[in-house]
């Protein structure tokens, strides 16, 4: 039994019972927490073809063995459960406080089960929790729903959802510290399916080390790469908005609903005219020196709001020029909006581009009223509220792009933009073969946090518009990338896997070598696609949206591009090959005893 990670509270809302028990040893060792944790818990616990959206599905927060620690960007956790909006496997990585607020409250792992009879939130502390009644939270936003429960819990940690996960619109988000969110894929209605409002975390206890004069040694360390790395200094200075310049450069940045890569008004929604216009101060994670968040403020004209974290690349690729919207101050509004109302900003952007499109060539008959034209900020903004509350259009469009198009038809499948039912991120596939391949293969849908590719593209790591080496690639990350949101640390730490290894050993004494480690990743990954072939997931799912595979890009770097059924079909083969599984990209029995998953 390890002394310093594992231990499991596990809350059943329908009946109110508790347990608190340790994870084995066993799956400690070949999961190692955080993502693959949560995916073998969810595996093995979760029957095949639960509703996401009823009592049975469980709900599991799981930080890892770094989460909380002295380790920089420690502030990181993962929240896993059956996907509402794709109906397969989900995890949804997470910044913030609370990751660390729950350990120290004496608690690795949080397992939610069940429905609670009326409106209701968690309070926990030292190690205990109580089932609170939530009903004068009710309909309330997540940033008001913050302020009211840290005033009546002073010192605590809050996560909640808004009126989006409320109301079950699918890709709801659950809201963290105010501004750090679980956003993609769903774990807002998940949670609004049991009735429960919020989760408040009260903690004063102080985290164990099995070598804490090695941890800090090795931290010490690790601090002078981070501050001495360039590209470290870059996210510090201007933060993931970094990459809208670089992306239209690129010719990869979404626009006008994916339709080409290229944004004539970038400029405007720049991290640089960001920083110039509407910034405040930067804002860190627990255990970050990075400090990569924006607090922005846009303090008058149409689109002031309240002081906001971001907007993050992610919604200004899909809330901006996705929706030509040139404006940062209009993005930084929309921003806020979805924030407080509990949704997914990138799967919200990705379907407000869909419907603007549907509404210019006439496939829209009722829309309430509202111009659905592209850069309507105002059409965008009335579109994002009916959608939270599940009222007129925004019905029509609050289970995602995948099933508003299927609603629609007259062809609108054609240019629905979204891989297994999740809205494509901030990349544009025509523009990143990589990507196009991470994207078809990721186990959550359609997701750039699996394989990101458009660095080494851009750097000539791997060849541009080839499918040359991009199937080892994209293999490699993922497998390396389960392993580390596995510890959880964060995407933008620049360290090697011998620096992964050994803040682990010296948390809580679980030693890894090279291969080992990534084999962990290798293994949870196979364990995440086993969970997605019992849903019906295989060969045929692993495509990319028609106008990407039929339309060839018409401007930028990829001008006269399209990445064909052939091409796809080349980099799968490969990648399948790679992977040991078989030309339907089932894992084969071989290579699951392999790894030990069987």
């Amino acid at each position: 039994m390890n002394k310093f990670y594992g231990k499991v509270l596990e809350i059943n809302l329908s009946t109110g019972k508790k347990k608190l028990y340790q994870i084995k040893d066993e799956w400690l060792k070949n999961y190692i927490g955080g993502k693959g944790l949560g995916a073998k818990i969810l595996y093995e616990e979760l029957s095949p073809d639960t509703e996401p959206l009823s009592p049975e599905n469980i709900l599991i927060f799981v930080p890892g063995p770094l989460t909380g620690t002295l380790a920089p960007t420690s502030g990181r956790w993962a929240i896993v459960t059956k996907s509402p909006h794709t109906g397969i496997y989900m995890d949804s990585q997470v910044g913030g406080h609370f990751g660390a607020a729950l350990r120290k409250a004496g608690i690795d792992i949080l397992i939610i089960r069940g429905r609670a009879p009326k409106p209701s939130y968690l309070y926990i502390e030292s190690g205990n929790v109580e089932v609170k009644d939530a009903t004068f939270l009710w309909g309330k936003g997540i940033i008001e729903t913050e302020n009211v429960l840290k005033t009546k819990h002073p010192g605590a940690k809050v996560g909640s959802i808004g009126p989006a996960g409320e109301n079950l619109v699918t890709y709801a988000i659950i809201g963290f510290d105010y501004y750090r969110q679980s956003g993609r894929c769903g774990a807002g209605a998940v949670m609004g399916s049991k009735n429960l409002k919020a989760i408040v975390v009260k903690s004063g206890g102080k985290l164990e080390y099995f070598d804490e004069k090695g941890m800090k040694a090795t931290v010490s360390r690790l601090l002078s790469v981070i501050k001495d790395h360039p590209v470290i200094k870059k996210r510090t200075e201007i933060g993931t908005p970094m990459w809208v310049l670089m992306s239209n450069e690129g010719g990869f940045l979404p626009t006008r609903n994916f339709s080409r890569g290229v944004f004539e008004h970038a400029e405007t929604i720049s991290g640089e005219y960001m920083k110039k216009k509407i910034w405040v101060r930067n804002k860190a994670c627990f255990g970050c020196t990075i400090a990569c968040g924006k607090l922005t403020h846009v303090k008058e004209g149409k689109y002031a709001c309240n002081e906001v974290e971001g907007p993050e690349y992610e919604t200004l690729a899909l809330m901006g020029s996705n929706c030509e919207i040139d404006k940062i101050e209009a993005v930084a509004y929309l921003n806020r909006l979805v924030d407080d109302l509990g949704l997914d900003s990138i799967s919200t952007g990705n379907i407000i581009g869909f419907a603007m499109e549907c509404y210019e060539r006439g496939l829209l008959k009722d829309t309430d009223g509202i111009e659905l034209r592209f850069g309507n900020v105002d059409a965008a903004a009335e579109l994002i509220k009916k959608i939270a509350k599940r009222e007129g259009i925004g019905s029509l469009f609050s289970e995602g792009v995948r099933k508003a198009a299927l609603k629609i038809g007259q062809g609108s499948e054609r240019f629905a933009i979204h891989v297994k039912g999740l809205e494509l991120p901030g990349v544009e596939p025509r523009g990143s073969w990589g990507m196009a391949l991470a994207f078809a293969t990721a186990d959550r849908g359609g997701c750039h946090q699996r394989a990101w590719t458009p660095t080494a593209e851009l750097h000539g790591l791997i060849p541009r518009f080839s499918t040359e080496g991009i199937a080892k690639f994209v293999k490699e990350t993922q497998d390396e990338r389960s392993a580390c949101f596995s510890l959880v640390l964060c995407d933008f730490v620049p360290f090697g896997v011998g620096d992964f290894t050994e803040l682990l050993y010296n948390a809580i004494g679980l030693g890894f070598d090279k291969e080992s480690y990534l084999r962990t990743g290798e293994r949870i990954w196979n364990l995440t696609r086993m969970f997605n072939v019992r849903e019906g997931i295989s060969r045929k799912d692993d495509t990319l949206p028609p106008r990407i595979m039929e339309e060839e890009a018409p401007v930028g770097p990829a001008k006269g591009l399209k990445i064909t059924q052939e091409i796809l079909d080349k980099m799968l083969d490969e990648y399948y090959a790679l992977r040991g599984w078989d030309e339907n990209g089932i894992p084969t029995e071989e290579k699951l005893k392999e790894l030990g998953i069987v």
